[in-house]
């Protein structure tokens, strides 16, 4: 009993020391437009069952993200057309929503026939510039040809 009369004071201690969770995360900020996408293969291996695929990536972003982005792509496709899978790094410079600076974004996505998944992150600590901090995921979408970017962030202080 003494045990727990000396745990629960040091918990409770702790509980009310710590800010609440709410109070500290930056409110979420969107950011839409669409945006420019050149990609050329580097390299590729065909083998049973699979094809490996290495391609550079090049964007340019326009709207409240005025930027270029810049990275690799890693694919592997399947002898059953529509079934692939990629995943990408990028790096992101330019001004999002007036602010100078640049981030680092890593993308996962897989197909299979009409399914899709795909989920775009920033990278946690790549922020710079004006954009140190930031935090948050990038939602791709192609209508009629046409890509679109929705990112939604934070940023500290804000």
């Amino acid at each position: 009993m003494a045990a727990l009369r000396i745990i629960v004071p040091a918990i409770a201690a702790a509980v009310a020391a710590a800010p609440p969770a709410l109070a500290t995360e930056a409110a979420m900020r969107h950011a839409k437009g669409p945006f420019d996408v050149a990609t050329k293969p580097i390299e590729q291996d065909k083998a049973e069952g699979s094809t490996l695929g290495r391609f550079s990536l090049d964007k340019t972003y326009h709207g409240a993200l005025d930027a270029t982005g810049k990275g690799e792509m890693l694919t592997i496709g399947t002898e059953v057309p529509g079934s692939a899978a990629y995943v990408a790094t990028e790096r992101v410079v330019g001004t999002l929503d007036g602010k100078t600076g640049g981030f680092a974004l890593v993308h996962r996505g897989s197909m299979r026939g009409k399914d899709m998944s795909m989920t775009i992150d920033i990278v946690p600590d790549s922020g710079s510039g004006a954009l140190k901090g930031i935090t948050g995921r990038l939602i791709i979408t192609v209508i009629e040809g046409k890509h679109l970017y929705e990112l939604e962030y934070a940023l500290p202080g804000q």
